[in-house]
C-alpha cells in the first residue's frame, strides 16, 4: 500500500463545482490503478497557534480545507500510472480546476501503521 496525500483550499462557493472535478478525477485515477480516493470537505479545522491546515495553504477568507488521499497498491505503480497518464494526456483535460493548484501541499508516504484493513 502507497499513499498520496493532498490538502488544499477551495472556495466554499465551489464546493459543487470540486466535487464534479475530483469525481470525474478519480474514474481517471481508477482507470490506471488507485484503489481508493476519499476526498474529505473542511468540518472542524481549528487554528493552530503556531502552525494550521489553514496557513500551510495560504487559505484566504472564504475558503475551506480539503484533505484528499489516494491509496495506491505500491510506490511503483502511482509511479508507472504517473508516467502513463502524461503520455496518453488524460492529465491535460482535467476541465477547470476549482481552486488555486499552486497553493496545495502533496505528499506521498509508506505506511507504518494500519488498523482496520485486512
Amino acid at each position: 500500500m502507497y499513499i498520496c496525500g493532498l490538502v488544499l483550499a477551495v472556495p466554499e462557493a465551489k464546493k459543487d463545482a470540486y466535487r464534479g472535478w475530483a469525481e470525474r478525477s478519480a474514474v481517471v485515477f481508477k482507470r490506471y490503478g488507485c484503489l481508493e480516493i476519499v476526498e474529505s470537505w473542511e468540518d472542524f479545522v481549528p487554528d493552530g497557534k503556531q502552525t494550521d491546515f489553514r496557513r500551510a495553504v495560504a487559505a484566504k477568507p472564504g475558503e475551506k480545507i480539503v484533505f484528499t488521499w489516494q491509496v495506491w497498491p505500491d510506490k511503483e505503480s502511482l509511479a508507472e500510472a504517473e508516467d502513463r497518464m502524461h503520455a496518453d494526456g488524460v492529465l491535460d483535460d482535467a476541465g477547470e480546476i476549482p481552486f488555486e493548484a499552486s497553493r496545495l501541499i502533496l505528499g506521498c508516504f509508506t505506511p507504518i501503521s494500519v488498523m482496520g484493513r485486512e
